[in-house]
């Protein structure tokens, strides 16, 4: 049981610092690519994690199944086996068992969960991107739908095809670069496919709301996607035009659950980082420090199991 003990361990770990360190070293956007990147590590390590514990768990009530006396009490409760009778060994045996169970069902929950949130995001922004071609028109020379609003909006929603969409009431609060600005803002979403990961985080923080690694990631990938969005068009525009255009869109309407838009998120914020952008010595320590931990999340899992399963980890009570 080290190689499962060990894992869920390294998970607790995880979900209570990571939270605390990439608030700190991402939540500005100096570097919002490995800001993604580093969140995305942190949740899918936590997840392989309890899915590994799990499957070793079970593995080893398989294994033990007809041999009690060289089952998982063995590698888990070494020091009572010391001073209690054989009796008991059964009853402990058969709590490690559900346990066991509870850890599998406990993550088939998860999965269900997330796969219905997934499946309700996609079929939502599908019938938001169909819906927006029927009621909204097309204007020659503008790769957008516009729809007529009175509230100044621009949003793209994943679909078959996919929509960039912007109200009559916005196009009007843009001159021609501002609106390039913009388009390509959305188009970097939909090149990205940030809906995908939207999607991903958004179901793992709703099926897991009491653990903030997951709430806090959830939202944060959200605002560091929008910044990606904004790095994407202020290369091929300028920064001063990326902040015009949203500063004009900057009362606009919320825009649909599932979709991307220039004003979505925490406009305040990316205002203030595209008017004064990180040195580059901050760019580069922030790099540095992402690349590290996400290197270190992606990691943890193989290593703890890797360790645990050879028997050279602490957490193997018959290695002391």
């Amino acid at each position: 049981m080290s190689a499962a003990a060990c894992l869920l361990l390294y998970s607790f770990i995880a979900v209570v610092l990571a939270p605390r360190l990439l608030l700190r070293l991402a939540h500005t956007g100096v570097t919002p690519r490995l800001g993604v990147l580093a969140w995305v590590a942190a949740l899918g390590s936590v997840v392989a994690s309890w899915a590994a514990a799990a499957g070793f768990l079970l593995g080893e009530v398989v294994a033990g199944w007809n041999r009690p006396g060289r089952s998982l009490i063995d590698a888990c409760f070494a020091q009572l086996r010391a001073v209690a009778t054989g009796r008991y060994g059964f009853a402990v045996q058969l709590g490690v068992i559900a346990l066991a169970a509870m850890t599998a069902v406990t993550l088939a929950v998860l999965v269900a969960r997330l796969g219905r949130s997934l499946l309700r995001a996609r079929v939502g922004t599908h019938d938001h991107a169909r819906m927006a071609r029927i009621a909204g028109r097309r204007v020659e020379g503008l790769e957008a739908i516009v729809l007529d609003a009175p509230q100044r909006a621009a949003y793209c929603v994943p679909g078959r095809p996919n929509a960039i969409v912007i109200t009559s009431a916005a196009l009007a609060a843009l001159d021609r670069r501002q609106l390039e600005a913009v388009l390509s803002h959305e188009r970097a979403h939909l090149a990205g496919r940030h809906h995908l990961l939207l999607a991903v985080t958004r179901g793992l923080g709703a099926a897991l709301p009491r653990l903030e690694l997951f709430t806090a990631g959830a939202t944060e990938v959200a605002r560091l996607l929008e910044m990606c969005a904004d790095d994407a068009a202020a290369r091929r525009h300028g920064a001063p035009t990326v902040l015009r255009a949203m500063l004009a869109l900057s009362s606009a309407a919320p825009i649909p659950h599932g979709a991307l838009g220039a004003t979505g998120v925490d406009v305040l914020a990316r205002a203030e980082r595209l008017a004064a952008p990180p040195r580059r010595v901050r760019r580069l320590r922030a790099r540095l420090l992402l690349c590290g931990f996400a290197v270190l999340v992606a990691l943890g899992p193989v290593v703890t199991g890797g360790l645990a399963a050879a028997g050279l980890s602490f957490c193997d009570p018959m290695n002391g």
